[in-house]
């Protein structure tokens, strides 16, 4: 059904649309606090960065926030122009353009902080019970870790709730994703986590422009981006954004 309410749309909607001089991007976010969430300031992090950024172009961004599934495809058919808070993958090249990265995410390892043993690498997890969510890209090879159980839930405070069960011995997830829901779901027993002292991989977000519409202006949106991306690097506003977010919450060391 979704599907064809989107081919629907895009037999109604054809290109950008002009507002007060300016063209309106349609942008797809999926719902994942505090990047974007409909109930957060800005509608979250990354959507406030994207909206500060796109205020530097000629471009008004108009962002609906959906499930990560519905917005790929909605992107994918060209209802909507891109993904607003996008992780490259190779295999997403081949249907997406992606911009520079403004903003990175930091993957951590939590456990609870009376478990024993000291861990500084991925292969001291072998043989144990890794907390992961369901579809979710972590750009980490599991499978060389010997003996590794991977236990998947959709959510990541059902993650959580495991670990702090004993079902788990540890979570991966985004950094302040973790620190989020620790806080807000968890609050009282936050000095219960840890974060492991192992280097996991950083993860960058971009917009990312569908290739079904190629010749309609995603590249020239793409170039007007990356140049005002530039700009907010240059003189701190990037920044000063992402350091007020960063202050709200944080996991003990």
């Amino acid at each position: 059904m979704f599907r064809k309410l989107l081919i629907l749309c895009a037999t109604l909607v054809m290109g950008s649309t002009i507002v007060h001089g300016q063209e309106t991007v349609r942008l797809m976010a999926n719902t994942s606090p505090p990047y974007a969430d409909r109930q957060l300031p800005e509608q979250g992090l990354a959507l406030e960065l994207v909206k500060h950024i796109y205020s530097r172009t000629p471009y008004t961004p108009e962002i609906t926030i959906e499930t990560w599934s519905r917005a790929m495809e909605g992107v994918r058919l060209g209802v909507y122009d891109a993904l607003a808070t996008a992780w490259h993958t190779p295999e997403r090249e081949k249907d997406f353009l992606f911009s520079d990265p403004y903003l990175s995410s930091k993957l951590i390892l939590v456990k609870l902080r009376d478990a024993p043993g000291d861990y500084y690498e991925l292969q001291h997890l072998a043989g144990k019970r890794l907390g992961v969510r369901v579809d979710y890209g972590y750009g980490v090879d599991f499978s060389a870790v010997p003996d590794l159980q991977l236990v998947q839930e959709n959510h990541l405070i059902q993650l959580l709730l495991k670990l702090l069960s004993g079902s788990l011995d540890f979570v991966i997830g985004d950094q302040r994703t973790m620190a989020l829901q620790i806080n807000e779901y968890l609050g009282s027993q936050a000095l219960k986590f840890e974060v492991v002292e192992i280097e996991l991989p950083a993860r960058n977000r971009h917009i990312a422009a569908t290739r079904s519409g190629k010749g309609k202006g995603e590249e020239k949106m793409i170039a007007a981006f990356n140049k005002a991306l530039a700009q907010a690097r240059k003189d701190g506003s990037l920044d000063e954004i992402i350091t007020r977010w960063d202050k709200l919450y944080s996991i003990p060391e």
